[in-house]
């Protein structure tokens, strides 16, 4: 697996779906488009669901999106216009997802799913939505795969539950994400200190987020969770935010990608290193900035040097300050000016 910091995961879910039914092309094309494009913006992964309408959700369960942006009413219904791919598709694309460098994975809703993903996945992604399904946690878990979960719209000892139940199971490599389960979250609903909480209560865990705020001009949302120490970002991935349907709406396009990639970079630069030390760039400004003791007067040689004769004064290339009392009281070994920066050859 790649190994950048964040990883950063972009979510394929179904969009290619309606963006093949606009290009006129076939599913298994587009989300190829979505791979390629994905590579081209630098992510690390490209990730897609894998379920089947009649085993993930019943036929009357309704909708909690914003209908407004997705009209389907149940969520059968929308389940079951992207869930044409099985075994074969997923399986061509993870080959072509690694062919692009990428790594691949692809959130499993059933067992079926879990079963044949098993080879091709680099990781396991398990949904906020299965938080509470701990036999389907346990069985992922057992399979001695890393393991990376959602935990939205969940309470603390849920999470703890369903984390135990993984370590129980075997798993060693286990990634948290923050989530809000809401399409699309408000900005202020992400309360994005969780993730910090996530940190201080699960110390031995990585902790992650999972965004589904809609991308702004400076996507300062997936800046800010790094900044909090998320250390593993997954967002909604797609080629046309204007698309009707499905998650588009809360999702990134390419260019947004690349403008959050930038914005690590630039918090990895700025950031710079923990030790507190003197740096290069500041070995002049150091010496020249800082203060020496300077005469208030002109000294004759012999002269005993007192309080009143002396000043801090930069720069910083003489006597500093802090040696004041030893200098007060010893005396003056030549003739020298008013505003002469003392150095200890002088006394």
């Amino acid at each position: 697996m790649r190994t950048s910091s964040p990883y950063l995961i972009a979510e394929m879910g179904v969009n290619f779906y309606d963006t093949a039914k606009c290009l006129g092309i076939s599913p298994l094309e587009a989300a190829k488009m979505y791979i390629d494009a994905a590579a081209e913006s630098g992510v690390d992964c490209a990730k897609f669901q894998s379920y089947k309408a009649g085993t993930i959700v019943s036929k009357n369960s309704p909708a909690y999106w914003d209908i407004k942006k997705e009209p389907t009413k149940t969520q059968y219904e929308l389940f079951l216009k992207h869930d044409a791919f099985g075994e074969s598709e997923y399986r061509e694309l993870c080959e072509y997802t690694h062919s692009k460098g990428l790594d691949f994975t692809s959130t499993p809703f059933d067992y079926a799913s879990a079963d044949y993903l098993e080879d091709m996945v680099d990781f396991y992604k398990i949904s906020s939505s299965d938080l509470s399904n701990l036999p389907f946690i346990e069985y992922i878990g057992q399979k001695g795969k890393p393991v990376y979960m959602s935990v939205g719209a969940a309470y603390l000892s849920e999470c703890d539950e369903a984390i135990r139940v993984l370590q129980k199971a075997g798993c060693k490599d286990i990634v948290i994400f923050h989530c809000v389960l809401s399409y699309p979250t408000a900005p202020k609903d992400a309360n994005l200190l969780v993730i910090e909480t996530l940190k201080r209560i699960f110390p031995d865990i990585r902790v992650g987020f999972s965004d589904h705020v809609a991308p702004d001009n400076t996507m300062m949302t997936l800046a800010t969770a790094y900044l909090l120490g998320a250390n593993v970002i997954e967002k909604h991935f797609t080629l046309d935010k204007a698309l009707l349907g499905n998650d588009h709406y809360h999702a990134g396009d390419p260019e947004d990608f690349k403008k959050a990639i930038a914005n690590f970079k630039w918090i990895d630069t700025v950031l710079g290193s923990s030790k507190k030390t003197v740096l290069d760039c500041e070995v002049i400004s150091r010496r020249e900035a800082r203060r020496s003791l300077v005469l208030t007067r002109n000294m004759k040689k012999g002269e005993i040097i007192t309080a009143a004769d002396l000043m801090p004064k930069r720069p910083g290339t003489g006597i500093s300050p802090k040696y004041a009392e030893i200098i007060i009281g010893r005396k003056i070994l030549k003739d020298l000016l008013e505003d002469t920066v003392l150095t200890w050859d002088m006394i």
